[in-house]
């Protein structure tokens, strides 16, 4: 007969298996048994048509997206940036992070193309006004952007494409908005953390990216173990699991730029 401190031991195991192991197995034999591109010469890079052309769209706006990016990384993450105009701007401007040469790119792909092929999802969308007020402060926050070094980007835990996002969005509040579950690298930090969310609706205790615990409006109730998360999102009702982000209710703001 086991000894009871095995049995827990072995439970605890299995548990962790479970949320943060299992989904990451399902990830991968969905993407063994797909036909995504498996590099980016093979992918569509171009616009979707999900924003109109920047000439024909007056007021201010500011757009969050994240895509499903390709490749091995597709089974475990998104890619995320962020797109703005100014009032009566002739063009959308677009950063992103990338993992080679000077990491803050500007305007390298279509404001609202596709990723790897795949459909970006809009997690935060303002205009008007409000996006005239906040363009400010994400232009400040990608100047003020640590890790624009060539060599400072590092695929995990960070900093990367998502890290830099969820730098972006620490610095404007304002949208209480957060990153998905499977944005590997949104909870870098280069020590230990205990504060805000990056919504600013919630609490977050953190080690390095690699293990953080958070509780929060915005967030719900989040658990990262080596980066990847699980949790609940309780505002719109789902579940997080590694490599799927959220199943559950979809956001409004997702649901709206899709129509």
């Amino acid at each position: 007969m086991l000894p009871p401190r095995f049995k827990r031991r072995t439970r605890i195991m299995l548990l962790i298996f479970a949320i943060f192991l299992a989904p990451i197995l399902a990830r991968a034999a969905f993407y063994a048994a797909g036909s995504d591109a498996r590099s980016w010469r093979d992918a569509d890079w171009s616009s979707t048509g999900a924003l109109p052309q920047a000439q024909d769209y007056e007021p201010a706006r500011l757009v969050v997206f994240t895509g499903q990016t390709g490749a091995w990384k597709g089974i475990f993450s998104v890619h995320s940036w962020v797109v703005f105009k100014a009032a009566g701007a002739k063009r959308w401007t677009r950063y992103d992070v990338v993992g080679w040469g000077t990491p803050v790119r500007a305007n390298g792909w279509p404001a609202d193309g596709r990723w790897y092929g795949n459909m970006p999802v809009a997690i935060a969308d303002v205009s008007g006004p409000q996006a005239e007020k906040l363009i400010p402060k994400v232009e400040q926050a990608v100047r003020a952007y640590s890790y624009n070094r060539s060599g400072d980007y590092r695929i995990w835990p960070g900093p990367n494409s998502n890290s830099f996002t969820a730098a972006v969005l620490r610095a404007v509040p304002e949208l209480k908005v957060a990153l998905p579950a499977n944005a590997i690298g949104r909870d870098y930090r280069s020590g230990l953390y205990a504060g805000k969310t990056d919504s600013g609706t919630g609490v977050e205790l953190n080690a390095y990216g690699l293990f953080a615990v958070k509780l929060g409006w915005i967030e719900g109730v989040e658990v990262n173990l080596l980066g990847l998360v699980a949790g609940l999102d309780i505002r719109h009702p789902a579940v997080k699991l590694p490599g799927f982000g959220r199943i559950g209710v979809e956001s409004p703001v997702a649901t709206a730029l899709a129509r």
